[in-house]
């Protein structure tokens, strides 16, 4: 358990607190928490402190993804291992942990760019159960698996694939989709614990994030949460359908800073064993037509309505 174990949080920079309060508990079903920070709030998925930070900084984009080790011995081995490795680091203060709500943590990027934060000891909070912002059947898929995957910006996928290795993590090129053209687009996806993966490249995007997934326990919530999405008229950009590398039945929308949430149910466990595949078992169709939609026009035509 030397290298990460999981996707603890990640912090996301937003143009709309207020937009993103309505949407994460009335649509996702996150928990929201306003803690009296300035431009700041939090959103909660189980019991710990927060899942996802949110900074009213105008960005719309990823500030950071959390990646956790097991401990203080670990993370002291991560240091040495970034430095032998000659990728440069910055060990932030206590004050600045607790502003994170962790015991320690320290920032980097990776290869491409991504901002990173590798921490131990999160904020968890037994004695303050997860209360969903709107009803739900069940609740989410966390656990040793962390809040769930995403997928970040890549720039090459062999750089990318040693770095986070280094990380401790492994895997490799799942997916080789034909393209019209005759070539093939490859799928990188790294794992790190009992998730089939936590962190994948090779999708492209104009921002940091092409998308996060969050998974629920119960195929009520899945269908529930659809309904919601199609009664607000909120851009579907990848109907239902199920992957072939972690079975996952699950649909992908646009969330307010114009990126997608992959909202899914039923994945399975990590097999470890590497696999690929050129397509999806069923479903899973992308609309072209949601590819950069423009959320503001969005919210005044529902306005005007």
């Amino acid at each position: 358990m030397s290298g990460i174990t999981e996707l603890g949080y990640m912090a996301l920079g937003v143009k709309s607190l207020s937009r993103w309060k309505d949407f994460a508990t009335e649509i996702l079903g996150l928990e929201f928490v306003d803690e009296g920070e300035p431009r700041r709030t939090y959103l909660r998925m189980d019991f710990w402190h927060h899942r996802f930070v949110l900074d009213e900084d105008g960005s719309d984009d990823l500030n950071a993804l959390g990646l956790r080790v097991a401990g203080p011995d670990e993370f002291e081995t991560m240091q040495k291992t970034l430095a032998e490795a000659g990728v440069p680091f910055k060990l932030c203060s206590r004050g600045e942990a607790e502003d994170r709500h962790v015991l320690e943590f320290l920032t980097l990027e990776d290869p491409n760019g991504n901002p990173l934060e590798i921490f131990h000891g999160p904020h968890v909070q037994y004695s303050k159960p997860f209360h969903p912002g709107r009803r739900m059947y069940g609740r989410f898929a966390t656990g040793s698996g962390g809040l769930g995957h995403c997928i970040i910006r890549n720039r090459d996928l062999a750089t990318t694939y040693r770095f986070y290795r280094l990380l401790g993590m492994r895997g490799g090129i799942e997916y080789k989709i034909p393209m019209p053209d005759g070539s093939k687009l490859e799928a990188l996806f790294m794992h790190c614990n009992d998730r089939d993966h936590t962190v994948a490249f090779g999708l492209g995007g104009s921002k940091r994030i092409n998308h996060v997934m969050i998974e629920v326990q119960s195929f009520d919530d899945l269908a529930y949460t659809y309904e919601l999405v199609k009664q607000r008229n909120i851009p579907i950009g990848v109907t239902p359908g199920k992957h072939s590398n972690d079975h996952q039945y699950s649909y992908y929308f646009l969330n307010p800073s114009n990126w997608l949430i992959e909202y899914g149910w039923g994945s399975r466990p990590a097999s470890h064993q590497s696999e690929y595949y050129e397509g999806d078992l069923y479903g899973h169709e992308f609309q072209p037509t949601v590819l950069k939609p423009n959320w503001d026009a969005l919210e005044a035509l529902k306005a005007a309505e």
